[in-house]
């Protein structure tokens, strides 16, 4: 069977359907769990120090399930990576798709007119995953340079039509709120700064020891100039004794 509109599940009036318990197994209310089907959340370069952020956010109450997130991050990473470049931004998917979807599978084909009615209401079972958002929350953000503004714009405008729901995009300053970084990202980024220190700190070095060679040639050329004004004075004072005599 291939895979339903995505208008068959944008709706949700019942409860959350997201209990899995791997550690206490007789809590975990959900046999098979189906895995998501969006394969990074976080994208681009982080360590980069960024002016703006730009967001896409919902206006609406949906479902968004795992391939439309997983479509909509691989279309803007690949047209921001084509106009911008690998190391010029940082895209991060905001939401998680906790939600459990359910289906009553049944058959199809010739011969199973029969069978294709089911029972009314039934429970179904688990097909898929979705991420349950709010009007006014926030989907997917790019931090961004603000000469390449106009190209995230582009490239989040462009992909409204794959979530199923009206959305809008909107540019800021606070960066700060795309939220903290996964632990390896901040590993990475101590090293670099520590790198950066000892670099500084080698140039620091560097620079005086060049210093005090500057010094030290410049107290030599001292010298040797008072050591000639002495022997000037001496010759001097040897001519004059000479012609007293």
């Amino acid at each position: 069977m291939g895979l339903r509109p995505g208008k068959c599940y944008r709706t949700h009036d019942k409860p959350s359907y997201t209990r899995v318990a791997i550690k206490v197994h007789r809590r975990n209310y959900i046999g098979s769990t189906p895995g998501v089907k969006t394969r990074q959340f976080n994208t681009g370069n982080p360590l980069k120090k960024y002016s703006h952020i730009v967001d896409l956010i919902a206006e609406e109450k949906v479902q968004v399930r795992d391939n439309s997130l997983e479509s909509t991050r691989v279309a803007v990473n690949r047209d921001l990576t084509k106009h911008v470049g690998k190391e010029n931004y940082f895209l991060r998917i905001r939401i998680y798709p906790y939600q459990i979807l359910r289906e009553n599978k049944q058959a199809q084909g010739a011969g199973a007119d029969r069978v294709t009615k089911g029972m009314s209401h039934p429970f179904g079972k688990p097909i898929g995953r979705a991420a349950r958002v709010r009007p006014g929350q926030k989907i997917m953000s790019v931090l961004i340079d603000e000469e390449n503004l106009k190209h995230v714009k582009a490239s989040l405008t462009k992909v409204k039509s794959k979530i199923s729901c009206k959305t809008s995009v909107r540019i800021g300053t606070n960066i700060e709120s795309i939220g903290t970084l996964p632990k390896r990202i901040k590993k990475r980024m101590e090293a670099k700064e520590k790198e950066e220190e000892k670099e500084e700190e080698t140039k620091e070095g560097k620079g005086k020891k060049e210093e005090k060679g500057k010094e030290e040639k410049d107290e030599g050329k001292g010298k040797g100039k008072k050591e000639e004004k002495k022997d000037d004075k001496k010759d001097d004072k040897s001519k004059d004794a000479k012609k007293k005599k």
